[in-house]
């Protein structure tokens, strides 16, 4: 009998977890890292004192809402710097990134220093600059990447992308990729002409 009543709890205990998270990356994926605690609560469906059982501290709370965006961040680089060639390697990690942000907000929220610092999460976002400084470092000693570039031009890149609406998240990704070819002519060292891919439809003003 004991364990038949005490499995529907642990199940009832996941699924708050994964509401909360849920809510918690769309929350601040959105509307910045300021969301209040009883806010997600409010949101999720659950109480204060349940949220703070599965995330005692707000960092906790961020470092879970973030990890699977700061994996795949670190994957992207990864693979970057897997590649034969440099400025290939380049292009594919900035069209990648611009991608997944363009589909999550929260994808670049996981990659900036505005991240409060949370145990585990802080030092795979430092193993992850690392590597994107190494790539930087093997493409422009390719002669493929301009000398001036630094790594917060990429920030600026993603900032800039953030800054994309569109009707659908399809419309929004294919400007993303419009957007991607267009910053990665302005980062080449010796700038190749290429066809852009299609142009997108986009209000002049925000909504």
């Amino acid at each position: 009998m004991t364990t038949q009543v005490g499995a529907p709890l642990r199940s009832d205990a996941r699924d708050n977890r994964k509401r909360i998270l849920a809510v918690a990356r769309l929350a601040f994926a959105a509307e910045g890292l300021d969301v209040p605690i009883r806010e997600i609560a409010r949101r999720a469906e659950v109480g204060v004192a349940t949220l703070y059982r599965h995330f005692p501290t707000k960092e906790a709370l961020h470092a879970a809402a973030f990890a699977e965006q700061m994996t795949l961040c670190s994957t992207i680089v990864q693979d970057a710097l897997d590649a034969p060639d440099p400025w290939h390697g380049f292009s594919q990690m900035v069209e990648r990134m611009m991608e997944q942000h363009a589909l999550d907000r929260g994808f670049a929220r996981a990659f900036t220093s505005s991240l409060p610092p949370a145990a585990g999460l802080a030092a795979e976002r430092d193993r992850t600059l690392r590597a994107l400084l190494d790539l930087i470092t093997r493409t422009k000693s390719a002669g493929a990447l301009r000398d001036d570039f630094v790594v917060e031009d990429l920030s600026l890149a993603l900032m800039a992308n953030e800054g994309i609406r569109a009707a659908t998240p399809a419309l929004r990704l294919a400007a993303s990729r419009r957007f991607a070819a267009f910053i990665l002519q302005s980062f080449q060292a010796n700038p190749v002409r290429r066809d852009l891919p299609p142009a997108v439809h986009l209000p002049l003003t925000r909504a």
